[in-house]
């Protein structure tokens, strides 16, 4: 099992590994349960509603204690509600990224998912050094100093704000790695709901094996 060393306040990360994962579009079951809960969220949240939120305030709270700006560096989690909100919807991407960002907006947490092949442990989370930088999921490079970040032995690969390609989820990619960023006050109990849930998809969805859980504190 993956162990993260936090160097950071105010947060706990639920981890979880599976094996054997299968990587492919959502099925019809999965995309069926995506609109359903796109729609749900949609249909009882406003723009005001989401910054008012419970999840949204602890979040932002984490954010800050990092001496991170939310409103100029914003959750992942926040961003893919926000989409949600305007009708956007999720984006569809491949079982594992969609089953990630699915638990996400359900819990209001930032979710990430990394290709664990690609991770050479000891893995830290803590603050971007100066001149570190990678190449974001879908961006330019983005420069990561004092922006929160997982990093290995080869450097940061992953954040609560944009997750780097190095790490990401390909086709390819046959065991991985969650993290669920929480803040430290969420209980215990919802964070391992957050993991069972998220355990039970990747058997479903994604035929995972050898599944297994744990927080970090």
């Amino acid at each position: 099992m993956t162990r993260i060393e936090i160097k950071l306040p105010d947060v706990k990360l639920g981890i979880v590994e599976a094996d054997q994962v299968s990587v492919r579009p959502a099925d019809s079951q999965l995309a069926n349960l995506m609109d359903q809960i796109c729609d749900r969220k949609r249909g009882g949240l406003t723009t005001e509603a989401l910054a008012e939120a419970e999840s949204t305030r602890a979040v932002r709270a984490m954010f800050r204690a990092w001496g991170v700006d939310p409103s100029k560096y914003r959750p992942s989690s926040e961003a893919l509600l926000r989409r949600v909100i305007q009708g956007k919807g999720l984006y569809r991407v491949s079982n594992l990224v969609d089953i990630g960002n699915l638990g996400s907006i359900e819990m209001g947490w930032p979710f990430g998912c990394y290709d664990r092949a690609q991770i050479d442990p000891p893995v830290a989370f803590r603050h971007g050094a100066e001149g570190e930088a990678y190449e974001g999921i879908g961006k330019r490079m983005w420069h990561l100093e004092g922006r929160p970040v997982l990093a290995d032995a080869n450097g940061p690969f992953g954040s609560p704000i944009s997750d780097s390609t190095r790490s990401m989820i390909t086709p390819s990619a046959t065991t991985i790695l969650a993290v669920i960023y929480a803040p430290a006050g969420a209980p215990d109990a919802r964070i391992n709901e957050a993991m069972t849930q998220l355990c039970e998809r990747l058997r479903q969805f994604a035929a995972a094996d050898a599944v297994r859980a744990a927080i970090c504190q």
